[in-house]
């Protein structure tokens, strides 16, 4: 051949031929598509076992299921008996076919039959030719080439995949849950040869309509299948007796809101694929479905309409349930269409371990350190206890498990809240899009916006890392801070390192904390049931009674829900406590039941010396000393402030000094000493504290100023708001004087105003402005602060 070419090549008709050849060829080699389709195709998702979940409609509105490579071998058998018995055997054109078609053709006189292999038609679906001789020619070579680079299962696929059956539905997958309610591999032979006689005629034959003809073809193809032996005689006399299709029915939507975050991550380019087999589990979707619908009916009585909750599986972050909201769309005025779950909203109190647990790694407290908790103003900030009360001081881990919020912001002034914002980053928070000042100190009581999601898979890294510390040999995997997944993605082997973003000791102590918290309705009876799985959890509730959280936390399982209004809208009695945490534990209840905790991790831990009464590192004035497990990161925790020693009398009634007592008459002993603002409110709630006596008559006084200005503080703005007729209202200052009973005469801008005795409170009406108040006691102590009086119309 090459020595032919040679002698003619340069003969005119041989270049021409040969050029032609070669334009022949190249054209044959990408005459195909590229890629064959390119349809927009339908979001699908599937739980763990591969079960359909819900699917929406395609773009161009036509339910079409994505790609799929699997073909059911019913469906092959019937499409390949009425389609294209040779299909097996050709090269994507069979001649006796296409010679019958012609023979049919010119008896009737008109187009009866194409002659078209399903190769061909596969072509004909991708290109969308119209029906001439030249593009039936077309098809030919495409089928051919389509053979070469293909197999018959691959080729069998995409006509599966697009092939029109009937209305707006394209695909085997799609019809097999529109017309039956289930996917292609549980359809009986009857259905199947339903379907298979549909992409023949989609117009003509419509389920619904000409129902009498789709009959008849469907039974001629059993007929059919039975002679050629794939179906026996009884299995063809009861397909017969099933009916054909009607209208189409409803696809399922058992998680329409993780459909819908498909669709927007897939927008986002964070998904690659419309159909996704998620790590939903269908039974557990359905019940926590079931308990979100049963609350949401009781809740709208309050006008609480909406309720989210997630579950995650702690090993691999996983959702097993995803819950973004009610499903009431037949009411608009629920907005069930809105996924709460990723929804940003302010967390109330539910950042408050994580405050607790880095605060710990980082030894600025121990566990049951005493924290100030006392009224408080900081650069205008006011924060209050959901109870308006205050303890003067409380343990951190109370602190923690009650939700106060004055320790809390005491405890973000110390760690530092631009520290705090960072940590948040780094464990996966990225719903603060402002700077770390926009937020200041109220970023722990819920001035950020968190989404459920993103909160509960940080409570999911805490486990997580508790649960790998022991073993991985007490190191840290950083990849186990991440947020959750709902598709399973490979497992990157692990990088393990010596130190974690939180070590396992102050998450295990946090997480000892969060159990201590009495659950809803239970009182504390839950206590005596051996049965009842233990649970570490979080309540929040929003500024403005707009948000109710809860987070629950296990070895194997988190829980995350949140109950309000998606409008924003505050309600009376919207708190955690009492919308979300019901629902939490009626969803723990579903989830396997085990008293399993989170096995300590002791290789974090260290033995040292604490303080019984303040739960700081003993100090050498500190007189009743417990041996405490704390961790490691407590060795340089600070040492207890509050003992100090002290010289009293010998009949220890009053303190002395060395200027008027006689060295041998002085007694000195250790004595548990809280600031004055502090001893205020803690003496009131712990009567085994004794305030420290009075000094001797005579004697010196040599410790610091024995009072405190409670409210306002130095440098304070404050605002006195109009009463009702419309004149400016009382400040109530508020002081505290270690010495009970004494004296205190107060002073505004160098003029007297009055004295205060047991209870020192004092009413004034200062004007807008800066002002000066000065507090003198009886025994010439002086305390002076200055403030401001802000005028609203300024």
């Amino acid at each position: 051949m090459l020595s032919w070419i040679k002698q003619n090549l340069k003969k005119p008709k041989v270049v021409i031929l040969l050029a032609i050849l070669f334009a022949f060829g190249l054209w044959f080699a990408l005459c195909l598509p590229r890629p064959l389709f390119s349809s927009p195709t339908s979001f699908v998702i599937d739980d763990d076992d591969g079960r359909l979940l819900g699917a929406s409609i395609a773009a161009d509105g036509q339910w079409r299921f994505p790609h799929n490579a699997e073909v059911p071998e019913k469906f092959k058998k019937c499409i390949i008996a009425f389609e294209d018995k040779r299909f097996e055997s050709h090269w994507g054109f069979d001649p006796l076919a296409f010679g019958r078609a012609i023979r049919q053709n010119i008896k009737a006189k008109r187009v009866t039959s194409g002659g078209s292999t399903i190769t061909m038609q596969v072509i004909r679906l991708a290109t969308r030719h119209n029906r001439t001789v030249w593009n039936k020619i077309g098809e030919i070579f495409m089928a051919l080439r389509l053979e070469l680079g293909y197999s018959k299962n691959q080729i069998m696929a995409l006509y599966a995949s697009n092939a029109p059956f009937g209305s707006n539905v394209i695909g085997l997958d799609a019809a097999a849950w529109r017309y039956f309610g289930r996917e292609p591999n549980k359809l009986s032979w009857g259905e199947m040869a339903a379907l298979a006689v549909l992409p023949n005629s989609p117009s003509l034959v419509h389920p619904g309509k000409n129902r009498e003809i789709l009959l008849k073809k469907r039974n001629l193809l059993l007929e059919k299948l039975n002679k050629q032996g794939v179906i026996d005689s009884t299995t063809m006399v009861l397909a017969k007796l099933e009916p054909v299709p009607d209208k189409p029915v409803s696809l399922p939507q058992v998680a329409p809101h993780l459909l819908q975050r498909l669709k927007g991550d897939f927008k986002n380019n964070r998904q690659t694929f419309t159909r996704l087999k998620t790590t939903l589990k269908t039974t557990l979707q359905d019940q926590v479905s079931d308990i979100v619908e049963k609350h949401h009916q009781v809740l709208k009585a309050n006008d609480i309409n909406n309720i989210a909750a997630v579950v995650l599986d702690v090993e691999s972050g996983a959702a097993l349930a995803y819950v973004g909201n009610i499903t009431h769309r037949e009411d608009p005025e629920m907005e069930s269409d809105v996924d709460v779950v990723n929804a940003p909203r302010s967390p109330g109190s539910t950042l408050k371990p994580l405050l607790y647990a880095s605060m710990l790694h980082d030894g600025l407290i121990l566990p049951n350190s005493l924290i100030a908790d006392v009224p408080t103003q900081i650069a205008g900030y006011h924060p209050e206890n959901f109870d308006l009360g205050y303890d003067g001081a409380v343990p951190a881990s109370n602190a923690l498990s009650r939700s106060l919020n004055i320790p809390a912001v005491k405890m973000l002034q110390q760690y530092k809240y631009e520290r705090f914002y960072d940590k948040l980053k780094k464990i996966g928070i990225s719903t603060l899009n402002q700077p770390a000042d926009h937020y200041g100190l109220s970023l722990i009581l819920g001035g950020g916006e968190n989404t459920l999601w993103e909160l509960t898979g940080a409570y999911a890294d805490m486990a997580r890392v508790l649960n790998h510390y022991n073993n991985n040999g007490g190191k840290y995997d950083p990849a186990d801070y991440h947020t959750p997944v709902y598709s399973l993605s490979p497992r990157q082997k692990p990088a393990f390192e010596r130190s974690g973003l939180l070590d396992a000791a102050s998450i295990y102590y946090t997480l000892q904390a969060m159990e201590d918290v009495m659950r809803p309705g239970e009182e504390m009876l839950w206590q005596q049931f051996s049965s009842t799985q233990r649970i570490a959890w979080k309540t929040g509730t929003s500024f403005g009674f707009r948000d109710g959280w809860a987070i629950g936390i296990t070895p194997k399982y988190v829980v995350g829900v949140w109950v309000g209004n998606t409008d924003g809208e505050g309600r009376p009695g919207l708190t955690g406590i009492h919308t979300a945490a019901p629902v939490l534990f009626d969803i723990f209840r579903l989830l396997p039941a085990a008293r399993d905790w989170f096995e300590e991790p002791t290789g974090e831990m260290v033995k040292i010396n604490v303080c019984r009464e303040s739960g700081y590192r003993a100090g050498q004035y500190c007189n009743d000393v417990i041996e405490q497990q704390v961790p490691k990161s407590g060795l340089k925790a600070p040492v207890c402030p509050w003992h100090r020693l002290v010289h009293l009398s010998a009949d220890q009634k009053y303190q002395v000094t060395g200027n008027c007592t006689l060295p041998d008459n002085i007694v000195n002993k250790s004595w548990f000493v809280l600031p004055p603002s502090m001893e205020y409110y803690y003496k009131t709630k712990n009567y085994q504290y004794h305030a420290l006596p009075a000094y001797a008559p005579g004697c010196e006084q040599a410790e610091t100023n024995p009072m405190e200005l409670i409210y306002p503080k130095d440098g304070a703005k404050v605002y006195v708001p109009l009463e009702a007729d419309g004149k400016r209202g009382r400040l109530i200052c508020n002081a505290a004087h270690r010495q009970s009973g004494t004296k205190i005469y107060w002073h505004l801008d160098d003029k007297y105003i009055g004295e205060s005795g047991t209870y020192h409170q004092m009413a004034l009406n200062p004007s807008p402005g800066k002002h000066k108040l000065t507090l003198v006691d009886a025994g010439g102590n002086t305390l002076q602060i200055n403030f401001e009086v802000l005028d609203k119309n300024k």
